[in-house]
This record gives C-alpha cells, structure tokens and sequence, in this order.
C-alpha cells in the first residue's frame, strides 16, 4: 500500500515572528530533514491540548512548505482541529512562547494550550 503525502498551499498559518522562532529552533537542531509537527492530542483543561515538536515527516502527512525553508507536518486527523489555525511567537520577559488562534475551537483555556470543539 503507498502512502499518499498531501501539500498543501494553506493548512495554517504561522506570523513572520513564528516562522523566524521555527527556523532558529530547527537551525539550532541541526538535524537535515526535520521539521515542525503541529498536533492535537486528549488532555489539558479544556478536553484537547496542541502539540508541537520537531520531527521527520511521516506517511500520510499534509505537509506545508515555508518560505523560510521549513515544513510543518500534520496527520490527517489533527487537522480536522488545526486547518487554519494561526500560530504565533510572542518572546521577551513576558512572552507565552507559542500562541494559537484556532477558528475551530469553540472555547479555549486561559493559557491558550487547550482547547475544546
């Protein structure tokens, strides 16, 4: 059976700040073929919590290529959640890191991190 891997123009979007944030983390990796998976997984205050970590694509992602040169990698069932989804990085002393802006999601904690549908 072949896997079929998806590329997308669009599955999120990422601000200018979450993309430089995203490319200086997977330069600071320095591992060739790496890229940012977005995913939803069960838990957190609100039912589902986002997951980002990089990693290698896998067959079946969607795959979204960046300018900056990098890639992020959804599973098909996490972007039922996250399609269109806006990521952003908010630093300094009293920055949270990553921000979502999830359109599907009918509510969300009040750190940001969960969320419900």
């Amino acid at each position: 059976m072949t896997s079929i891997t998806t590329h997308s123009p669009q599955l999120v979007y990422l601000t200018l700040t979450a993309r430089a944030e995203v490319r200086r983390l997977l330069t600071e990796k320095g591992e060739e073929g790496l890229g940012l998976r977005l995913a939803v997984a069960g838990g957190g205050c609100s039912g589902l919590s986002y997951k980002l970590e990089f990693t290698l694509q896998e067959p079946g992602d969607n795959v979204q290529e960046f300018p900056e040169g990098f890639r992020v990698f959804i599973d098909p069932k996490s972007l039922l959640y996250l399609k269109d989804m806006q990521v952003d990085h908010q630093g300094g002393l009293q920055g949270k890191g990553f921000v979502f802006q999830n359109p599907n999601a009918n509510s969300s904690c009040g750190c940001g991190s969960s969320f419900s549908v």
